[in-house]
């Protein structure tokens, strides 16, 4: 099996040599990741200049790092590798839950993967003050990379690992309204400058992806890239409104 690795962290995020040594496991493993870092670029693609990249290595592994963003990175090493089985992207440092999933450049990754008819997958695990320690959801990230590599289905899947996780449970995305507020600040020069809050205004339901991972669950979300809200369809196609 041929695992192409990626992430939106960059290549030399130690989340990505961690997801690596996991993967070599399952299949031949090839990292191709932003040479930079890429976090909430969401699906973005280059489109406006050519693409590069340089090999480079992370721990025993050969790697590509590319100008370019997680989406570019999964449709360039897809491009010159023969065949590509499975896309795994993370592991990101940082949740990538509910509304975020919008705006997640690791998440882009694994959809792209899917885009060009490859499974994807997106792994994520929240870190506590700027530190990380894959030491306790390692067996998790191995039993839950084991059991997708190894189904038909789902195309698209979301992993979050708590920071301490007891179990693995099967979500949906949890969708709620938040502040949306724009704070205004200063740098030292004096110059005007803007920050975003999103701070949810609702608690998470249960069965989300935010309840599993507040109860120390492994959370896996499967997806689809059909966005068409079904229920409102149903309900506009018998309108008729082109009158004559």
């Amino acid at each position: 099996m041929n695992i192409l690795i990626t992430n939106d962290d960059g290549v030399y995020s130690p989340g990505i040599l961690e997801l690596a040594e996991v993967a070599a496991e399952f299949g031949d493993v090839r990292i191709v990741a932003p040479d930079v870092e890429q976090s909430s670029m969401g699906h973005a693609v280059t489109a406006t200049r050519p693409l590069s990249y340089r090999k480079t290595k992370i721990g025993d592994f050969d790697a590509y790092r590319v100008n370019g963003t997680p989406a570019d990175c999964v449709s360039l090493g897809s491009f010159h590798w023969e065949k590509v089985d499975a896309v795994l992207s993370g592991i990101n440092l940082g949740p990538n839950l509910g509304n975020s999933m919008w705006h997640s450049g690791t998440l882009a990754g694994a959809k792209q993967a899917a885009l060009l008819g490859i499974k994807g997958i997106a792994l994520s695990t929240p870190t506590q003050k700027e530190e990380y320690n894959f030491t306790h959801i390692r067996p998790y990230a191995r039993e839950v990379i084991s059991y997708l590599l190894g189904q038909e289905g789902p195309k698209l899947v979301n992993v979050n690992f708590p920071f301490s996780p007891k179990g693995i449970t099967w979500t949906r995305q949890s969708v709620r309204q938040y502040d949306g507020l724009v704070k205004p600040s200063e740098d030292p020069m004096g110059r005007k400058h803007f920050w975003f809050t999103v701070v949810p205004l609702e608690e998470a339901e249960e069965g989300t992806d935010r309840y599993a991972i507040e109860n120390n669950l492994v959370s896996l979300t499967p997806l689809r890239l059909d966005l068409t809200d079904e229920s409102q369809l149903v309900k506009l196609s018998g309108m008729n409104i082109f009158k004559k």
